[in-house]
């Protein structure tokens, strides 16, 4: 079997495919760690490279990110019988008083491709709610996005609770949005700012180092 083909499935967003081929290639005694670490996860790579060199668009990213998934769908049970761990566990969400979740959704669905446990809140969440999911979920990293820039304080509202709620210093946050700059994520004590999801995930990569 040549595993390119499962390489440019997911490139091309073929979610039949890429489910197809991942169930014989496993069929045939792959070994699961495998076909995510040389073939799956490059292939996400080179989809952000595409859509940061302006050759891929949104809706290119979303089909690539769909084909991901059907292929975890398969692989997953795999992955957990040989007692792989997920990357990074992510608390993601659109803060408070922001109803858009394109862009949340979008970093989402490549963080989970790329390995990454994702708890998604939705939108318009207050910061009670992220300390509890970071509690709950034992998380590594903390996703907000905001569209509107009269809903950007609410992440630094977010990150005062997280630090008064005792549980800032054990996560790393990571913020986002069309307003959005790498200096307000320094004004408000972020680490780090993506400004496309592409560079979020680098970023959650980094940030999160631990391999599947």
């Amino acid at each position: 079997m040549d595993l390119h083909e499962l390489y440019q499935a997911i490139l091309t967003g073929d979610a039949k495919g890429t489910k197809t081929l991942v169930a014989e290639a496993i069929a045939q005694g792959f070994p699961p760690i495998d076909l995510l670490n040389r073939n799956m996860i490059p292939a996400m790579d080179e989809v952000g490279r595409l859509f940061e060199s302006g050759e891929y668009f949104v809706p290119e990213m979303l089909l690539s990110g769909r084909a991901m998934k059907a292929g975890m769908e398969v692989l997953k049970p795999h992955l957990a019988s040989t007692g792989a761990q997920p990357a990074g566990r992510v608390v993601i969400g659109t803060v408070q008083g922001d109803l858009h979740d394109i862009g949340k959704n979008l970093v989402a669905s490549m963080l989970e491709s790329t390995g990454f446990e994702v708890f998604d809140l939705g939108i318009d969440v207050p910061p009670p709610n992220f300390v509890a999911a970071i509690r709950e979920r034992k998380a590594d990293l903390v996703c907000l996005s905001a569209l509107l820039t009269v809903t950007m304080p609410a992440m630094k509202s977010t990150l005062d609770a997280l630090t008064t709620a005792g549980v800032r210093s054990g996560v790393r946050v990571l913020i986002g949005g069309a307003p959005v700059t790498s200096q307000y994520a320094k004004e408000i004590g972020a680490d780090g700012y993506g400004e496309t999801a592409a560079a979020a995930v680098t970023l959650a990569r980094q940030f999160v180092p631990r391999s599947i």
